[in-house]
């Protein structure tokens, strides 16, 4: 039985990113390997591995699909690596030009590193670099032809054999999605202090949505709902509710986060801001809705799940509810 070869990319983003943006463009990768690794503050990594048979493309190709959507959707040049595992991928992504690609095949990977400066290599710091300089040491290549007993006697048993295994290209870290969130928190902040009770309905409105998207994102469901209303005199309210089935269904958020802005009875009030958090999370897999007659309800969430479809090709702005286009 022989192991599946892995296909890891390394994508360095020229960008300067606010959070909320970096966590659009991990929710962006994610429509093309559910195998992503954000990597703060400008770079993500994709394990390609399952994502080649879908595509129905090279492991080269589905890099430049990823790159190609950065630069469509967001406007953001990107230089990539592409390897067998992580290490590589990051040193191929740091070899490139912005906008190339470089591409490391697995039975390429000893002459591709042969020739590079041993500061390439990760943990390779300035006061290592200048023990090994002292000895002629400047090239990863001279690091494999180094005796271990050698090495070791410079470096110290720990080190001389974690760089002996980074100097062969041995990485066997997996790609690791991101901890799922204990909390989710959407809000927004109105261009000027409001009165308008529609204009109240179409902010709660959308900050529900995207509560949702973000829950179906991460493949979690909610189970409780709390509102924040903050007023153009600095103060606030807060209400919450424990839903009646905990769920990441958007017009079921809707309609809970509306209810209780009804029953705050807002009236004329001035308010400046608005912020839902949903909480009590629980993973997908554990989620539980009662049976419903209503073919109504499952066309509604066929519909939310090809829309995320289309927003995770597309960008997020593509598809939005009725309610909400200008």
């Amino acid at each position: 039985m022989t192991t599946r070869q892995r296909h890891i990319a390394h994508l360095h983003l020229h960008a300067a990113l606010t959070e909320p943006q970096y966590d659009e463009i991990i929710e962006l990768m994610s429509g093309i390997t559910p195998h992503v690794q954000a990597v703060p503050p400008d770079a993500v990594q994709l394990d390609l591995t399952s994502a080649l048979r879908y595509f129905d493309l090279s492991p080269y190709d589905v890099v430049q699909l990823a790159k190609m959507r950065l630069k469509g959707l967001y406007g953001i040049d990107s230089s990539a690596g592409l390897a067998g595992n992580r290490m590589l991928a990051a040193m191929a992504s740091d070899a490139s030009a912005p906008g190339d690609t470089t591409w490391v095949p697995t039975d390429h990977v000893t002459d591709w590193l042969y020739p590079r400066p041993v500061t390439a290599l990760p943990g390779v710091g300035r006061t290592t670099a200048e023990t090994l300089h002292r000895y002629g040491l400047h090239n990863i290549g001279q690091i494999t032809d180094l005796p271990s007993a050698t090495l070791q006697r410079l470096l110290g048993v720990g080190q001389a054999r974690l760089l002996a295994e980074r100097a062969r290209g041995h990485d066997p870290r997996p790609v690791v999605p991101a901890e799922p969130a204990a909390h989710l928190i959407a809000d927004r902040v109105l261009e000027r202090d409001c009165l308008d009770p529609a204009q109240h309905h179409r902010a709660v409105l959308g900050l529900a949505d995207q509560i949702g998207q973000r829950l179906r994102g991460e493949s979690q469901i909610a189970s409780r709902l709390t509102l924040t209303v903050r007023y153009a005199d600095r103060s606030s309210t807060t209400r919450t509710r424990t839903l009646p089935e905990p769920t990441n269904h958007s017009p079921a958020l809707a309609a809970d986060a509306l209810s209780l802005l009804t029953g705050l009875g807002l009236q004329r009030a001035r308010v400046r801001a608005f912020a839902i958090r949903a909480d009590n999370l629980l993973p997908t897999g554990r989620a539980y809705r009662q049976l419903s007659l209503d073919p109504g309800d499952a066309r509604a969430r066929a519909a939310e799940a090809a829309a995320d479809r289309a927003r995770r090709r597309f960008g997020p702005e593509a598809i939005r509810p009725a309610a909400l286009a200008n």
